[in-house]
């Protein structure tokens, strides 16, 4: 731990000055009529921290590693596909940006989960990790009892057009991370500063490196006016049963065909 300076209890770290700087969001697009988001830091952190990506940058080793077929047949007598055939799968791991962690932080967890130690390198430009207090998650009442919400310290402004919100989460399909983000869906469009990841830790008791560049938040931009909140409950119609029946036969009698027929490239 000697590269690494310690912080123990709650920080009390004012935020970087930078924070106050960032101007209003006006962005429109990229000029050609298509929308863009915009990731924007202080001038003093060009080229010195990893930047947001698309996140399909970001897809686990474990499925880059994964072999499509099994090697065996399924119960319907087509070859037998992993989860690298799901190409639902694939769709949500490449489903909008990641933003990675800035710099190595290092973590020391006892058993109780707690009182957690947190470092990082002394050279480092802001503080990558604090601490919330326990009773922000109504804590020692479950299901948070025994546990520290911490937050990643986010360097990154998001600018979108207007009309979009931006929805913050854990990475899809990432069981392995050894942290959980909680969701939060924020209008970028009007918000002007950062924003920061509470997360908790999910990881176990231990001493934990976590490198710069690792995926921390996945982010998805949405327009407002697409969503949906109408909605209906009922049975299906004949018509309905039978367009159902004739999918579900294809579905388990061919090779491929959500990727054929069924699904639109994103």
């Amino acid at each position: 731990m000697s590269d690494f300076s310690i912080s123990f209890g709650l920080s009390g770290v004012a935020p970087p000055a930078w924070q106050a700087a960032a101007g209003n969001g006006d962005n429109h697009g990229d000029g050609d009529g298509e929308p863009r988001i915009e990731f924007l830091c202080d001038p003093g952190l060009e080229g010195t921290i990893p930047p947001p990506e698309r996140a399909i940058r970001f897809a686990p080793e474990w499925f880059r590693k994964l072999e499509r077929e099994m090697g065996m047949p399924d119960a319907h007598g087509l070859p037998g596909l992993t989860a690298k055939a799901c190409l639902p799968m694939t769709d949500a791991f490449s489903l909008g940006f990641v933003i990675p962690l800035p710099y190595d932080v290092q973590l020391r967890v006892p058993d109780d989960g707690m009182n957690i130690a947190m470092g990082w390198p002394e050279n480092v430009a802001f503080q990558p990790l604090e601490q919330h207090h326990p009773a922000q998650l109504g804590a020692p009442q479950p299901p948070f009892a025994g546990t520290m919400p911490l937050k990643f310290v986010n360097p990154w402004r998001i600018r979108v057009p207007d009309g979009y919100s931006v929805l913050f989460q854990s990475l899809t399909n990432r069981p392995e991370l050894p942290f959980y983000c909680f969701s939060g869906l924020v209008d970028c469009d009007r918000f002007a500063t950062t924003i920061n990841f509470p997360f908790i830790w999910t990881g176990g008791p231990g001493e934990f490196v976590l490198p710069a560049g690792s995926p921390i938040i996945q982010l998805i931009p949405i327009r407002r006016d697409t969503l949906i909140k109408a909605n209906a409950v009922r049975i299906s119609t004949k018509e309905e049963l039978a367009d159902q029946k004739a999918a579900n036969a294809r579905k388990y009698g061919e090779e491929s065909t959500y990727r054929k027929d069924w699904r639109v490239k994103k």
